[in-house]
């Protein structure tokens, strides 16, 4: 599901009659608890112009809840393939006035992710399933949930890739009418930063081997990425490799030289043997892009 091209503007009260009964009950990917929020969240936002309330409540409209986050965390990056799920743990603090039950089956809380601006995201990720919460005092609670990356699915756009910023909202049914009622909800963003990463694959090929002690050795390899919109990995261009190379017994690698990766990310380079030992590409990472290694290759010198 691609999340910002396919949500509908909806209102309060259509959201209301599929997100009733599936907050503490939520099923997976696509359905329950995910896409219904999506559809609260995007009613919202067109409704109030901004993230928030209604200008008055009222049959079926989306209303204030009496919720706030803090002490928000979640890892600094995370690195997504092309197919593979991927999902993210964060934790925050949960404060509610006293009137509002978060054991309740209408009640439901979790956390998430979002690409640009808070009022106009130019993308956003969600758990498939509402965050877990234990009650510290009866106004506040430690929550933790998951947000599910999909890539392929299409939930991601390359230009999505760098830094995300967290969120969290809570949403309270109106159980008396849970069809056509109030939804209350809280909405906070700019709760702490994630980079979302398009994964990087690295390979390194010494050759001839063996090879005689002076002779030219000469160091393939490839740099590759996540593409999110064909599901495939491509070469990464014009990016800066070292070579590095460790003798055999020492404790650690040396950087021999930089390497430009080509149109197609291949490497290429050649080196003068020495003594036995290995070497490996070893690439920072950028902005967008993982920091990696590739697997070393040992070469023997005679």
């Amino acid at each position: 599901m691609r999340i910002r091209a396919t949500v509908a503007a909806v209102t309060g009260a259509v959201a209301l009659s599929a997100f009733a009964g599936t907050a503490a009950h939520a099923v997976g990917n696509d359905s329950g608890y995910r896409a219904e929020v999506v559809k609260l969240l995007q009613a919202a936002h067109n409704d109030a112009g901004k993230r928030g309330v209604k200008a008055a409540p009222g049959d079926g409209d989306i209303v204030p809840l009496d919720a706030s986050f803090s002490n928000f965390k979640i890892a600094s990056s995370v690195k997504v393939g092309t197919t593979n799920h991927v999902a993210v743990t964060a934790t925050y603090t949960l404060t509610h006035g006293a009137d509002v039950d978060i054991k309740s089956d209408a009640f439901a809380t979790g956390p998430y992710i979002y690409k640009g601006s808070f009022d106009e995201p130019d993308n956003w990720a969600f758990g498939d399933l509402p965050a877990t919460c234990k009650a510290v005092t009866d106004t506040t609670a430690t929550c933790t949930g998951k947000i599910d990356l999909y890539p392929g699915d299409g939930e991601l756009f390359n230009s999505d890739a760098g830094s995300w910023k967290g969120a969290a909202l809570a949403l309270n049914i109106d159980e008396s009418d849970p069809e056509n009622g109030d939804v209350a909800m809280a909405d906070k963003g700019g709760l702490g930063k994630i980079s979302v990463l398009r994964n990087s694959r690295l390979t390194t090929n010494a050759s001839p081997e063996p090879v005689k002690k002076g002779k030219t050795l000469t160091v393939t390899g490839a740099l590759t990425r996540a593409n999110w919109e064909d599901n495939k990995y491509h070469g990464y261009t014009k990016q800066s490799v070292q070579l590095q190379y460790k003798k055999k017994g020492a404790a650690g690698y040396t950087t021999l030289k930089t390497v430009t990766s080509d149109s197609k990310g291949n490497l290429k380079t050649t080196v003068k043997a020495s003594a036995d030992g290995y070497f490996r590409y070893n690439f920072a990472g950028t902005s967008t892009t993982p920091a990696i290694a590739s697997t070393s290759d040992f070469v023997d010198v005679k």
